[in-house]
């Protein structure tokens, strides 16, 4: 059964720092984009970031210089690193597989996470 399961969410102050981690199971996603939505109350859901299996990676202009996506291979294992956060990035927090970037940022998924809540408060 496959599984994506994130962890790192939580209440921060603004300009603070949080570091999502996706960690997958249940087969390899060596050949797979990994990459990170986010949904807010009562807004669409949004591409944050997303990484090729061979490293290269793309990010939403929101986000570009503040947030950092990596990817552990050997762990199944992808992380997103937020920096300088702001009120605006509230929301809960998606990990998803895909074909290739171009289709994460699209919402087209393989597979999907239960999400974690991060919360900035100002």
């Amino acid at each position: 059964q496959v599984q994506l399961v994130e962890s790192g969410g939580g209440l921060v102050q603004a300009g603070g720092s949080l570091r999502l981690s996706c960690a997958a199971s249940g087969r390899t996603f060596s050949n797979y984009a990994m990459g990170w939505f986010r949904q807010a109350p009562g807004k669409e859901r949004e591409f944050v970031a997303g990484i090729t299996w061979g490293g290269d990676s793309d990010s939403a202009d929101s986000v570009k210089g503040r947030f950092t996506i990596s990817r552990d291979i050997a762990k199944n294992t992808v992380y997103l690193q937020m920096n300088s956060l702001k009120p605006e990035d509230t929301a809960a927090y998606y990990c998803a597989t895909s074909t290739s970037v171009a289709t994460l940022r699209r919402g087209t998924y393989n597979y999907c996470g239960q999400g974690t809540q991060v919360t900035v408060s100002s």
